[in-house]
């Protein structure tokens, strides 16, 4: 329940915003008055917001701050399904596997958060993949500071035109459907492939690497880490590593 609330609430009081201090979890309606242990009746708050707060109704402890209020009750409806999902199958799975008797271990978001705060690492996946568990040692040495992001974006799809961003067919202006082209290759690349452009000139002038996205005309789009380039022309395209479903940034 602590860790579900953690993760809900992004772990900080949610009466003051308050982070990396002693969070407890706090009653909306006080069990003097009435509230239960339910999970859509507590939050977490820091110590100093706890004790103030009381057993008073959190619509008059938080009078002075409306948007606070506001947010507050509307996070407190809002249930956390794919957090709930996985607690609820996490330790089925750790069942399952510790019958096939692999070595296994398992932590707590707060121990994964000792260990990332003592290692010194920042809140992101690889840092949490790092300090999870207690196998996680003394002293690590991080030798890459910007990973390589990997996305799943298959090898297209079967529509025959292209559609709106309501899911209507486009049309060109003779009333016609917007037929996508059946050619894959153009200039020797395809769509997903991912390349080096040197522009030598115009408002796209400079060295872009990203994923490209044909078109008949030779004139293609590169989607970079950052921005999608428009019109660049296949001339200035070099190619490092072919469609394989993936994108890589």
């Amino acid at each position: 329940m602590r860790e579900y609330l953690l993760e809900k609430f992004n772990r900080r009081c949610v009466y003051c915003g308050a982070t990396d201090t002693r969070l407890e979890v706090e009653h909306v309606v006080p069990r003097s008055k009435g509230g239960s242990n339910r999970v859509s009746n507590l939050v977490i708050a820091c110590h100093p917001c706890n004790q103030s707060k009381g057993n008073q109704d959190i619509k008059d402890f938080l009078a002075r701050k409306p948007d606070v209020l506001k947010r507050v009750l509307t996070q407190i409806k809002t249930p956390l399904a794919d957090a709930a999902a996985v607690n609820t199958t996490r330790w089925a799975l750790f069942e399952q596997l510790k019958a096939v008797g692999l070595p296994l271990e398992t932590g707590t978001g707060g121990q994964t958060k000792f260990n990332r705060t003592r290692l010194g690492l920042s809140k992101t996946h690889w840092g949490d993949a790092v300090a999870i568990g207690s196998s996680t040692p003394h002293l690590v040495v991080v030798k890459v500071t910007k990973p390589l992001i990997i996305k799943a974006t298959g090898y297209g799809h079967r529509r025959m035109c292209n559609i709106t961003k309501f899911g209507f067919p486009q049309v060109n202006k003779g009333g016609s459907l917007a037929v996508r082209s059946r050619v894959k290759v153009v200039h020797g690349f395809q769509t997903g492939d991912m390349v080096r452009a040197v522009v030598p000139k115009g408002k796209n002038v400079g060295t872009h690497i990203g994923r490209v996205t044909v078109r008949a005309t030779g004139q293609f789009d590169i989607s970079t880490s950052t921005k999608k380039l428009q019109i660049i022309n296949w001339k200035y395209c070099k190619p490092f590593h072919r469609s394989d479903g993936y994108t890589y940034a």
